[in-house]
């Protein structure tokens, strides 16, 4: 009795040109990955060159910026650029613990679905929205309910009356970091949230069979075992909030001017100065500064990068010796 099966075809590729075939393709893939990266890096020095060549390295260091004296400096916005940074990230980063901690640990079964999904909705509202925001609702109820007060609680006092100083008009750097914390807060939740509840079960039922409080198992247990993650996504948090753009400049006031330390007197960054002025600057020094201000923060993020890279390794190394 003849076999009903049909006769077995030959693959169109052998095994050996197949696997030959998407090898060629991955290491194209991250060639050309790493030629777009040299292509961005070398347009940028190409266009910055002017400015390189006039100011060098003393560009990052010169507060003056006058389009009309044709006299540049980045200083002004590269602080506003890390000064907003690192107000999100010490915003951020604890109220992103405590959602995760609440999500996977304290969170009745049937608000931990829509709770998580609502905070992964707000990644979703485009910036200019919370810029908008920011501006007209977040700005006059920080300046009446949160500067006015404080100015008066700290008047008279040298370091905190300046922290403080400048007209009650809800915009500056302080303003910025906040909306940026908000805007970053989903990045940095989901992901302590996702690398959480990859901590084996067995290790947290441990922890409170010997009595361990909630807090303890998170910060003695769950912590430890899920750093490296953690600190990823404290990174990803800070790459986001450098490279906003239209939220800041909503609310950050455009001023180049560095008067004081003051959180709430209006300031500029980089993203929010090339915003504002890149499409007007003509060709020549101005639109050389601009760019080199984009070769500043391609830098300054790159070297972000690079650093918590090399810390994620040493704590992979530290972990495999404890192993």
């Amino acid at each position: 009795m003849q076999s009903s099966q049909p006769p077995s075809r030959k693959p169109w590729l052998s095994n050996s040109v197949a696997d030959g075939l998407f090898a060629l393709l991955a290491r194209g893939a991250a060639v050309l990955t790493l030629a777009l990266l040299l292509a961005i890096m070398g347009s940028l020095v190409v266009g910055a060159w002017p400015a390189i060549r006039e100011y060098g390295i003393g560009f990052f260091f010169r507060s003056e910026w006058d389009p009309v004296q044709n006299q540049y400096g980045g200083l002004v916005m590269i602080y506003g650029t890390l000064a907003t940074s690192a107000i999100a990230l010490l915003i951020a980063v604890p109220v992103s613990f405590g959602i995760a901690l609440f999500l996977t640990e304290l969170s009745p079964v049937w608000l931990k679905r829509p709770l998580g999904t609502a905070i992964e909705l707000l990644a979703a509202v485009p910036s200019i929205v919370y810029g908008m925001w920011g501006l007209m609702v977040f700005g006059p109820l920080l300046a009446t309910y949160v500067q006015q007060p404080l100015q008066t609680l700290f008047k008279g006092i040298p370091v905190l009356e300046g922290l403080v100083s400048g007209p009650p008009v809800g915009i500056g750097i302080f303003s910025a970091g906040v909306i940026l914390a908000i805007m970053v807060i989903p990045f940095i939740a989901s992901v302590m949230r996702d690398v959480f509840e990859v901590t084996p079960a067995l290790l947290k039922e441990s922890a409170y069979g010997l009595g361990s409080t909630t807090w303890e198992v998170m910060w003695k247990v769950v912590l430890p075992y899920t750093k490296t993650g953690v600190f990823g996504g404290v990174m990803l948090g800070l790459g986001r909030a450098l490279g906003e753009t239209m939220a800041v400049t909503f609310v950050i006031g455009n001023m180049n001017q560095l008067n004081s330390l003051s959180l709430f007197e209006a300031a500029n960054s980089i993203t929010s100065a090339l915003a504002n002025e890149f499409a007007e600057a003509g060709e020549g020094l101005h639109q050389a500064s601009l760019i080199y201000l984009g070769l500043a923060l391609f830098f300054i993020t790159f070297i972000v990068l690079a650093c918590s890279k090399l810390l994620l390794n040493r704590l992979q190394k530290n972990e495999g010796a404890r192993a």
